[in-house]
């Protein structure tokens, strides 16, 4: 059974850092790639990066530069570290399995980033 469990939300001012972390199980790092993704109120959810099985990575444009994206398979888990953070930011974080064709399918409750004037 496919297990991703996100944490390391919180709130901070604007400037500051916050690592999230999204815990896996039930499936192979070396077979999928994994996306994080946001969604604000009252606005849809986003692509915010992407890590492929063979470390490749990509950024939406309003986090390049300040996001970074990376996988620990020892630990099984994916990281999204978060500098120079916005207001704009602000939003509820997810992670998810890339299973196209069908698409992103196992979401969970997502971690809170709260970055404050």
């Amino acid at each position: 059974e496919v297990q991703l469990v996100e944490s390391g939300g919180g709130l901070v001012q604007t400037g500051g850092s916050l690592r999230l972390s999204c815990a896996a199980a039930g499936f192979s790092f070396d077979d999928y790639a994994i996306g994080w993704f946001r969604q604000a109120p009252g606005k849809e959810r986003e692509g915010v990066s992407c890590i492929t099985s063979d470390g490749s990575t990509t950024y939406a444009d309003s986090v390049k530069g300040r996001f970074t994206i990376s996988s620990d398979h020892a630990k099984s888990t994916v990281y999204l570290q978060m500098n120079s953070l916005k207001p704009e930011d602000t939003a509820v974080y997810y992670c998810n399995l890339d299973l196209t064709p069908i698409g992103y399918v196992y979401w969970g409750q997502g971690t809170q980033v709260t970055v404050s004037s």
